[in-house]
């Protein structure tokens, strides 16, 4: 499967915008964001160009897309399904998006990226209703419970993103029960929870013509 491996931090730079792709790291002195806000490569500090409507409308399937890490026909495949469902097809979306296993882990705290995220629901680390889950494309429900493994329990990367997760905070629809190493799907998110900064009927306009 093709994926991206150059350095995340040019994505954030790419989008003028913090995605957190680096999990604590963004937090610090060292983010390339802060240090060099300013677009990748060699004409990076040129001044802006005006650009299209179209230009706009990609740009934001770009964003959402490197800020959860998915694949053109990863995102395409939701955005189809977000059409397919009642109500606000962008709203959908984003509720698909935050639903992901590998995106819950990251907001729970049990990871510090969503990357990080992805790569330790693969190699097996999480239980889902206590049956174990390896499909970081797997969209949680109400009542869900995401646990770390037994065995998992004491990987230096799951304890050392819980100890960070304070400084992340933890979102209203999600509940962590840290002590037992496991989190609960409270409720869906609504659209007032999810603050990213994203315009999502951009991407629906991208799509729909």
């Amino acid at each position: 499967m093709a994926r991206y491996i150059g350095s995340v931090c040019r994505l954030c730079r790419r989008e003028n915008l913090k995605m957190f792709l680096k999990g604590d790291r963004c937090y610090s002195d060292k983010c390339a964001f802060d240090r060099r806000g300013y677009a990748p490569g060699q004409h990076g500090q040129r001044r802006m160009r005006k650009v299209s409507d179209y230009g706009i409308q990609l740009r934001e399937k770009q964003k959402v897309k490197r800020m959860y890490g998915l694949l053109e026909g990863q995102f395409r495949g939701l955005f189809r399904k977000a059409e397919q469902k009642k109500g606000v097809t962008g709203t959908n979306l984003l509720v698909f998006l935050e639903r992901r296993l590998d995106n819950v882990v990251y907001r729970l705290g049990l990871a510090g990226s969503r990357t990080q995220a992805r790569q330790l629901v693969r190699h097996n680390h999480f239980t889902v209703n206590g049956k174990k889950m390896n499909i970081p494309s797997y969209l949680v429900k109400v009542g869900d419970v995401i646990e770390v493994r037994e065995k998992s329990r004491e990987v230096a990367v799951i304890s050392e993103a819980m100890e960070t997760v304070v400084r992340r905070g933890i979102v209203g629809w999600l509940e962590l029960d840290k002590a037992n190493f496991k989190g609960t799907v409270k409720a869906y998110p609504t659209r007032e929870e999810l603050t990213m900064p994203i315009q999502e009927q951009l991407i629906v306009e991208l799509y729909s013509k």
